[in-house]
């Protein structure tokens, strides 16, 4: 099947049939932030700006990589596009790979750019196809959008379970350290499993300028790929994404985990302004979300826009209630963790108390 088949299969499982976690969620239940009775400040002069490498942004928020690569993805991707640059948020594009097999693919990604000419835009590639398409290829997949930055994603979990999934991962790190030499930052991105401690520190060392968890608690791929292979009747690949629906790290504890004095974007299961506070309170610079904007995006810029600005007025409300009249006091807000999540923090060795003392005058350390 062609790369951009696939896409538009994709998109379209992920509009019509419940693709998202089943049993773990992101965490974001095991996670109280610490209400302030008085909180001293006026909601409406609650400032939701960020500097994020280099650009800035009217809120700590992405509408995360979702499409492209297919004739009928193009309507999709310019709604998303005319909705970031009209909030002023950022946008990235699907995988460029469709692209860079047919160019006749190009403009379904490039509207990105024409629709958005001022928003940070990332291109997206997958760590495996770099190796076949090397330096050139990257740097196409820049030019092609005009790009603020890079995306790598590694979405191994689903390379697995496809029949027509790249399943070697050999040499991977050494292709992430040559990009990272490249003129626009680099994020590395995982797409629903997590990403851990360990694996975030050899990040950082191979030159990543931000960690994208992509965290369990979303869309599982896993689980797309399910009906994927129901509809070709393939019973051993359909029972192999069954298995693996949820395998990975939540998003809740895989923020933690990539706290490695790297930007963090908090990707994975995110469908409030609530879980977007709570995420940088946690330590995330950013945050973003891909499923819930399919549909709109079915429809138009229009309901795009009213989705985003529903979560960022719940995001408001809930920087309100915890005292935080910008970002800086968002990221120093105290927070409870308890549950699964506290339980697997402990065990992974660090301190979640830090969390729920710490004031303005502390910061989150591990043990």
């Amino acid at each position: 099947m062609s790369t951009s088949r696939r896409k538009i299969e994709h998109l379209e499982l992920c509009a019509a049939s419940p693709v998202e976690s089943r049993r773990k969620g992101a965490g974001f239940n095991d996670v109280m932030l610490v209400h302030r009775a008085l909180p001293e400040m006026n909601m409406d002069e609650t400032d939701l700006s960020i500097n994020f490498l280099q650009k800035e942004m009217n809120a700590p928020f992405m509408i995360a990589s979702i499409t492209g690569g297919h004739p009928e993805t193009k309507a999709v991707n310019a709604a998303l596009a005319e909705a970031a640059e009209e909030l002023g948020i950022g946008i990235g594009v699907g995988s460029q790979r469709a692209a860079i097999e047919d160019p006749a693919q190009e403009d379904s990604f490039s509207v990105v750019r024409d629709k958005a000419p001022n928003a940070f835009v990332y291109g997206n590639i997958g760590a495996a196809q770099i190796r076949e398409y090397g330096i050139e290829g990257v740097e196409r997949v820049i030019e092609m959008i005009d790009a603020d930055a890079l995306a790598v994603h590694l979405n191994f979990l689903q390379e697995a379970i496809q029949p027509e999934g790249d399943r070697d991962a050999s040499g991977v790190l050494e292709v992430i350290k040559d990009i990272c030499s490249l003129p626009v930052p680099v994020i590395i991105k995982e797409t629903g499993a997590g990403i851990s401690h360990e694996d975030a520190l050899i990040l950082k060392e191979a030159g990543a300028s931000a960690i994208d968890v992509g965290g369990v608690g979303g869309t599982s791929w896993s689980g797309v790929e399910v009906y994927r292979a129901k509809e070709r009747e393939d019973t051993e690949s359909e029972m192999l994404g069954e298995l693996f629906w949820d395998f990975g790290i939540p998003t809740v504890p895989s923020i933690v985990e990539c706290s490695v004095s790297l930007p963090v974007i908090a990707t994975g299961g995110l469908r409030t302004g609530m879980d977007i506070a709570k995420s940088l309170v946690l330590g995330a610079s950013v945050t973003s979300a891909a499923l819930p904007f399919v549909e709109p995006a079915m429809k138009g810029k229009e309901e795009v826009v009213d989705s985003i600005q529903k979560l960022l007025n719940e995001l408001k409300v809930a920087m309100f209630l915890c005292g935080c009249k910008d970002l800086k006091d968002l990221h120093m807000a105290p927070a409870v963790i308890s549950g699964w999540t506290r339980e697997y923090l402990e065990l992974r060795d660090f301190n979640v108390k830090d969390f729920a003392l710490r004031s303005k005058n502390t910061d989150f350390q591990r043990v």
